[in-house]
């Protein structure tokens, strides 16, 4: 009577590792295609927001390329003009200085006003002043802090998805565990198994847990 009540309680150990280990089995699985769907889809975010870092970069290129050119410009109607008054041509003078860019006259009058030519202490040119600012130049430097953003965001998603291909393989250590824990006859190392695959299985879920959720319909 004994013998049968001890082969009883141990085929219901056996049966209760072997239930937990099916359960685990699946449930992993499962886990596992969610993680590989999540990876997949944080490949496409970070696909996406790279798309989106290129096109601000391009546009912020071409603000500073705008802006270069509009420098230029500035400079070379200043020299003109300097050239002219310095020279006492005031007819070139005036026509040069009524085509000054409207950016650049603020800047010119507030030189001006400091007596360049008898101050000593004044600024050298009208581009030393504060008044000097280009709009399109003011337009590449926020472009560049949204490109920053942007490629920030790009390394996040990068992350994310190596997060979660992370998981996939210690879902698949705790898959592992589960099937060896059906091959091997001792029920205490089968209990060992299936243990291990559980704590694998539960860590990673708790970690999981923390990262953020990309989901397309």
């Amino acid at each position: 009577m004994p013998e049968q009540t001890s082969g009883s309680s141990e085929h219901r150990t056996r049966s209760w590792q072997e239930g937990t280990a099916t359960l685990l089995l699946v449930v992993a699985a499962v886990a596992t295609s969610w993680s590989s769907y999540q990876a997949t889809r944080w490949n496409g975010e970070q696909a996406a927001a790279a798309g989106r870092t290129n096109a601000v970069r391009i546009e912020a290129s071409r603000a500073d390329a705008l802006a270069e050119s509009q420098t230029q410009i500035d400079v070379a109607t200043f020299i003109a003009w300097v050239e002219a008054d310095r020279t006492g041509d005031a007819r070139l003078a005036e026509f040069v200085e009524d085509r000054f860019r409207d950016e650049f006259r603020p800047a010119y009058d507030a030189w001006t006003a400091t007596a360049p030519f008898t101050d000593p202490d004044a600024p050298p040119t009208p581009f030393a002043m504060d008044e000097y600012h280009l709009a399109s130049q003011e337009q590449a430097e926020e472009l560049d802090v949204r490109a920053e953003a942007s490629a920030a965001e790009v390394r996040r998603n990068i992350q994310r998805a190596s997060n979660y291909v992370l998981t996939v393989v210690l879902y698949a250590v705790a898959l592992f565990f589960a099937g060896m824990s059906t091959r091997v006859s001792t029920l205490r190392l089968r209990w060992v198994l299936t243990v291990a695959g559980c704590a694998v299985f539960l860590g990673t879920l708790a970690w999981i847990a923390t990262f953020p959720v990309s989901i397309a319909v």
